[in-house]
């Protein structure tokens, strides 16, 4: 079975407590308190004044006028200086998800000193930063007080006698006998608690991945991304009726050649001497009508229109040389265009393994969301995927492009390489 690439799918699985997961998960939450420590510090630092003053105020009780200019210049301050401060915790943040989520998380844009305050990138970095700040370690020390409690209840029966006692929320406990029963309860909350601890990381990870995805800002690509649109889908109507012209009007005069050309054969005797330049006319049509199928068939690959995506892709896992597993969760259907650049990605992607990898397996998940389309290609192979060496990734990457897509890559020296294709499904 496949193993999953980050703590939200391992959570799913039967043996998730029996695996590396959960030591994962404690060491991104173990990481995470210093960090969020550090932030909570500096927030109270800046938001107790704020709300002391802002609580006075409210009570009615007068404020001093030069108390309040200061509170707003520090304000104004600690608000101008965010973008910056902001970007190393970022790039530790990044980093640090790599403990629980294995897929790849493009780092923001070089755009200079200038972009931190003016981007969208940076702004959602400050917003990450802020919730690290509030509301991760009320999180942490939620869960913090119900192991406590847990604890509590496991080691009641050494705790009560002798005139101790455990006071709990809905009772007291102050007899060994009394709180053993409490103690089974605590031993079989423990392995929820585990659960708990990696739901809780898990959704960590994912504001962290939805917050600090270095994508280029939507507003300042709006007009591009139109344009891209509109090229793409005039080249595309343009390729389909190349492919049209070829199949209905060259193609069909070309096999009629073909035929005239062997029945021209059949009446020449073989000692004629224009029998061997119709041997070879012939011989150059019938390769001419194999190239020209060829062509008519890689405008838009034959098995796209007779299978759709998921079968396609199928086709090309059943004539991979390396076994190749395909998951396909397309809840709804896919444009076309994307469906083509897709069934190119899927090929591509098989191919390098095939041929670079030194693979023994792989695998291909498509999934269907709202708004795109989601490809992944997985090899155990050796690692080390460059597409500066030529690997084909680079043509990959502009194909991807194209459609207003983005590629991903993430291949450690010694594997596995994962390929992650996001293509935009608009409505």
């Amino acid at each position: 079975m496949t193993q999953p690439s980050h703590l939200a799918g391992a959570l799913r699985r039967r043996r998730y407590p029996l695996s590396a997961w959960p030591w994962r998960a404690l060491a991104y939450a173990v990481t995470t308190l210093p960090v969020a420590g550090v932030l909570a510090v500096a927030w109270s630092v800046v938001a107790a004044p704020v709300l002391l003053v802002a609580s006075a105020l409210r009570r009615g009780r007068p404020v001093d006028v030069p108390v309040l200019a200061v509170l707003a210049v520090v304000a104004l301050a600690a608000l101008a200086v965010a973008p910056l401060a902001s970007a190393p915790v970022a790039a530790v943040e990044r980093w640090r998800l790599g403990l629980v989520d294995d897929r790849p998380l493009p780092g923001p844009l070089r755009r200079g000193v200038v972009a931190r305050w003016t981007s969208a990138a940076a702004w959602r970095e400050v917003a990450y930063a802020a919730w690290l700040a509030t509301v991760v370690p009320l999180g942490y020390g939620t869960f913090g007080l119900l192991v406590l409690l847990d604890v509590a209840l496991v080691a009641g029966p050494w705790l009560t006698g002798h005139g101790e006692r455990i006071v709990l929320v809905w009772t007291t406990v102050d007899t060994p006998a009394a709180a053993v029963p409490y103690a089974v309860a605590g031993v079989l909350v423990a392995p929820a608690l585990v659960y708990l601890a990696g739901l809780l990381v898990a959704g960590q990870a994912a504001v962290a991945r939805w917050l600090l995805d270095g994508a280029p800002d939507a507003a300042a690509l709006r007009e591009v991304t139109r344009s891209r649109a509109r090229l793409m889908g005039a080249y595309e109507a343009e390729r389909r009726r190349i492919e049209r012209d070829l199949h209905d009007g060259a193609q069909p005069r070309l096999t009629s050649l073909t035929l005239q050309l062997g029945l021209a054969r059949l009446d020449v005797p073989d000692d004629s001497p224009a029998a061997r330049p119709l041997d070879a006319a012939h011989e150059q049509a019938k390769e001419l009508m194999v190239t020209m199928r060829g062509i008519v068939q890689g405008i838009r690959p034959r098995q796209l229109t007779e299978l759709g995506l998921a079968g396609a892709v199928g086709d090309l896992a059943a004539r991979s040389v390396v076994p190749v597993t395909v998951r396909a969760e397309l809840s709804r259907p896919v444009p076309e265009l994307v469906e083509t650049t897709a069934w190119y990605v899927v090929s591509e992607a098989l191919g390098n393994v095939a041929q670079h990898a030194g693979a023994t397996r792989a695998e291909v998940r498509l999934t269907r969301t709202d708004r795109r389309l989601v490809v992944e290609v997985e090899d155990d192979g050796r690692g080390g995927a460059d597409p500066a060496r030529g690997t084909g990734l680079t043509g990959l990457a502009d194909r991807v492009a194209a459609v207003d897509g983005r590629l991903l890559l993430a291949s450690p020296p010694g594997g596995p390489t994962v390929v992650r294709v996001e293509l935009p499904c608009r409505p």
